[in-house]
């Protein structure tokens, strides 16, 4: 029976693997690993909470779950933008522990072979961008692709858990 359970698991990572939902911060596009994408949701309201990083823009009540929300905008160190009917919050898994990424707008599913997926090229020393793990080719396109669990450091995850 675990066997039957083991392959069904397999299967569904199998399935998911290269598949990233995109997304659009300005005009740079990312990817993150459907895997971790719970659900896609309009932005609503927000109910700020004192003492959180700025980019933490405060928590959600989504069908009786209380969610963290971050602007990953913020979070990127770019311009913040007024919220508008595109803005998209996509609640991801990190660790078991539902988060809400506010968005400029989602882009699709996108399934990129393993091929087309390379390490970001080598910046200036000493500088390491930690959010984004690798970079997709996508026709012409380049997708930067994000590294979810680095989105929260460590002590921010647990730190996040605590405060709500």
């Amino acid at each position: 029976m675990t066997d039957i359970v083991e392959n069904a698991i397999e299967m569904e990572e199998d399935t998911q693997k290269g598949r990233f939902l995109t997304f659009l911060l300005g005009k740079e596009s990312y990817g993150i690993e459907i895997k971790y994408v719970i659900e896609i949701i309009g932005i609503q309201a927000i109910t700020e909470i004192p003492e959180l990083p700025e980019y933490v823009k405060g928590i959600i009540n989504l069908r009786g779950k209380i969610i963290p929300v971050m602007d990953v905008r913020l979070r990127f160190k770019k311009e913040p933008r007024e919220y508008n009917d595109r803005t998209c919050i996509i609640v991801v898994d990190i660790k078991d522990i539902s988060v809400g990424l506010i968005v400029d707008s989602v882009s699709e599913v996108l399934t990129i072979p393993e091929q087309d997926i390379v390490e970001p090229p080598p910046m200036n020393k000493g500088f390491q961008n930690r959010y984004i793990k690798r970079i997709g080719k996508a026709g012409n396109d380049v997708k930067l692709l994000l590294d979810c669990e680095k989105l929260l450091a460590e002590g921010e995850l647990e730190g996040l858990n605590e405060t709500l």
